[in-house]
C-alpha cells in the first residue's frame, strides 16, 4: 500500500495527520506515548498496541489533526 509522509498503516487501519490543524494539546501521546511519540520520528508507531486503542486516542483528538480509516481487506486470487 503506498503511503503519503502523513499516512501510518499497520494493516488494519491508517491513521492520518495533519499538521496545520494540530494545536499540539499532546493529548495524543499522553494518552497513548507507546504510539505517539514526541522524541521519534516516525512519531507515529502504529504497531505500539492494538487497533481498538489507536482508534480510541485518535477519536479524542481535539483539533481534528489525527483521523483513521479502516483497511480494506486485499483480496487474495486461487
Amino acid at each position: 500500500m503506498e503511503l503519503h509522509d502523513n499516512e501510518f498503516t499497520n494493516g488494519e487501519i491508517t491513521v492520518t495527520y495533519e499538521p496545520k490543524k494540530c494545536i499540539h494539546s499532546e493529548i495524543c501521546a499522553r494518552g497513548l506515548s507507546e504510539v505517539f511519540r514526541t522524541s521519534v520520528i516516525p512519531w507515529i508507531h502504529l504497531d505500539g498496541t492494538e487497533s481498538a486503542r489507536i482508534i480510541e486516542q485518535v477519536k479524542k483528538c481535539p483539533s481534528g489533526a489525527l483521523g483513521f480509516c479502516y483497511n480494506k481487506e486485499l483480496a487474495t486470487v486461487k
